[in-house]
């Protein structure tokens, strides 16, 4: 077995020194498989077994500490050794810094940096746009994984955020909600759906479920790079084309042939406090896909604005709808969160939500009333669901008290949810198919032009409200379990 040099563990009381030690055992990690993997596939040596470990960080109480309790984050529920296995430090340094200072300041112990007995698989250490020709991986005459790691995905779940792994004794529990090679297995993911590098995601996410929304981004976005930013660093198109404040033509990047099957754009910040918008298509299995893979990377908050069918008599195409519970009848996650879980409205959101509208349209109050609803959104997996019988699901649907209806909102709520990831849905209703009302094309026309504009600037702003908020009032209790991960 050849590795590197082991490194003798590490304890620290600053959190920055700490990290900056994970960084440099990451980085030689990395650099150790990367250049075996070169010197393997020149030589066609296939003789040895050649392994690299994550870095892990970990903390050891002895005491029953009382700790701030109105904080969700930052301090383990009991004594004992926790720790986690820790990818990208680079990408995640902020992150990393803000969760072990807390860690250190509410246990008054310190936390301990050290190689784990994890492996990097071979897949996650190769640099970012490498090309291996199959030619010279063919002449080795064995497997790759006879010689590298590969990913384990019997290790590669979220059992942890679940609330279902229980820790071998001994092996100690869970620091963090995701391991190292299940954020590692996310990054790749999200190259691969969004044609966009996980260093360009921003803090506050956006997903829709149509272009419309992403064209007028993209139309907001470029006025504010020609106008100098407006507090924005550059903005950032699949295939990593960059346009930087004061420009008005991208200087990095080259756009991909095609779109993928999920683009993101990101309006970005130098803080990464900017906003990241997706175009996550129809149906609740994307929803659930690309939520399963942002996750990783810690969000504050996330927000669906699309489009829904209206199910009242009193709404009218173009309203508004502020989701405050979820019909979930979407099924992609039965198996990770039972249906009978609650998906509760978090009120930092609903509050940023109601006083953009508010901002936006210049109405308030009572008058508000008459362009939005506060209700239930009921999402669906069956896209035809008109087509059937109506009694049944019409019955179920007034039962339920839900005022619109999609495919997307109930599952990137409750993956928010599942995730600890704030969450929030404004809706516009677009047709009224329960009423007969459905759009023809030149109504559907104006009503996009006249509409999509004003529903993207009402959740922007909605973003910018939360994002004068402290990260501690955003990251809500109301998402939090018995047992819970001591990083956010």
């Amino acid at each position: 077995m050849l590795t590197p040099e082991p490194a003798e563990s590490r304890s620290f009381r600053d959190a920055k020194e700490a990290v900056a030690e994970l960084s440099r055992l990451y980085r030689r990690s990395i650099e150790f498989l990367a250049e075996q993997f070169e010197a393997t596939i020149e030589t066609a040596d296939a003789s040895r077994r050649i392994r690299a470990y994550y870095p892990q960080v970990s903390i050891t109480t002895t005491s029953h500490a009382r700790v701030d309790s109105r904080l969700s984050y930052g301090h383990v529920s009991q004594p004992g050794r926790y720790k986690t296995t820790i990818t990208r430090p680079d990408l995640f340094e902020r992150y990393l810094i803000a969760q072990i200072d807390l860690l250190i300041q509410n246990h008054d112990v310190p936390v301990t940096v050290s190689d784990s007995s994890t492996p990097i698989p071979l897949h996650f250490a190769i640099p970012d746009g490498s090309y291996v020709e199959a030619e010279k991986v063919d002449r080795l005459g064995a497997p790759l994984r006879d010689i590298f790691d590969v990913p384990d995905l019997a290790a590669t779940d979220d059992r942890i955020v679940n609330g279902t792994y229980t820790p071998v004794p001994g092996e100690g529990m869970p620091l963090a909600p995701f391991t190292g090679q299940r954020i590692d297995y996310s990054l790749h993911r999200l190259r691969h759906y969004t044609a966009t590098r996980p260093e360009h995601f921003q803090n506050f996410v956006l997903f829709t479920n149509y272009q419309f929304y992403i064209d007028e981004f993209c139309i907001l976005a470029r006025q504010m790079m020609a106008e100098g930013g407006r507090g924005y660093s550059s903005f950032v198109e699949p295939g990593n084309v960059e346009t930087r404040a004061g420009e008005t033509e991208p200087s990095d990047g080259v756009a991909p042939e095609r779109l993928p099957q999920m683009p993101a754009y990101h309006l970005k910040r130098p803080d990464g406090e900017g906003v990241t918008m997706i175009n996550i298509g129809v149906g609740p299995s994307n929803a659930k896909t690309i939520t399963d893979h942002v996750a990783v990377l810690r969000p504050h908050a996330w927000l669906m604005l699309g489009h829904c069918a209206g199910l009242r008599t009193s709404q009218e195409l173009g309203d508004y709808v502020l989701a405050h519970a979820y019909v979930r009848e979407d099924h992609v996650l039965d198996a990770d969160l039972p249906i009978w879980v609650p998906i509760p409205a978090l009120a930092e959101v609903q509050v940023a939500l109601e006083q953009a509208v508010e901002e936006v349209t210049g109405l308030s109050g009572y008058e508000l009333k008459r362009i939005m609803r506060t209700g239930t959104v009921a999402t669906i997996d069956n896209r035809n669901w008109e087509l059937r019988d109506h009694r049944e699901p019409v019955e179920r649907l007034s039962q339920s008290r839900a005022i619109g209806l999609d495919m997307e909102s109930a599952t990137i709520a409750a993956n928010g949810f599942r995730f600890r990831v704030p969450y929030g849905t404004l809706l516009c209703v677009s047709d009224k198919p329960l009423h007969g009302e459905l759009k023809l094309p030149g109504m559907a026309t104006e009503f996009y032009r006249r509409q999509v504009a004003q529903h993207l600037k009402i959740g922007m702003r909605a973003l910018e409200l939360m994002n004068e908020l402290p990260p501690e009032r955003i990251h809500s209790r109301k998402l939090r379990s018995f047992t819970e991960t001591a990083f956010q």
